[in-house]
């Protein structure tokens, strides 16, 4: 059996590289598309991953690697909240607005759309 850190070392080091490949830095204006897809598509496995930990198809080891580690490396809090403050201090409020609607709706939306797959699924 393998440590719980190493596995979420393991994991949060893919999940690192995988995000910066995908989206490897801020845009300098407009939306941040990279930021938003990461997150709703972290947000939509996470989903998928919750179902199939509760109903025994994924181990509680790879919950961790995947869920903790890998998922919690490629999805950024942080980086959606300094888009958000960049965009409001650079006068762009409306862009500002959307991305934060689109991040705030979307990722629990397709959360809970992952779930509601996996556990018809699963069912």
């Amino acid at each position: 059996m393998v440590a719980p850190v190493v596995l979420v070392a393991v994991g949060g080091a893919c999940g690192a590289v995988l995000r910066w490949s995908v989206a490897p830095s801020p845009d300098a204006e407009g939306v941040p598309w990279g930021t938003l897809g990461v997150n709703l598509l972290g947000s939509f496995l996470l989903g998928v991953m919750t179902v199939m930990l509760a109903e025994a198809i994924l181990s509680r080891e790879h919950a961790v690697a995947l869920g903790t580690g890998l998922l919690g490396a490629f999805t950024t809090m942080s980086t959606f909240a300094v888009e958000v403050v960049r965009m409001v201090d650079g006068g762009d409020r409306l862009v500002a607005a959307g991305y934060l609607l689109a991040t705030l709706v979307g990722c629990p939306l397709v959360a809970w759309l992952g779930w509601s797959i996996t556990e018809s699924m699963a069912a």
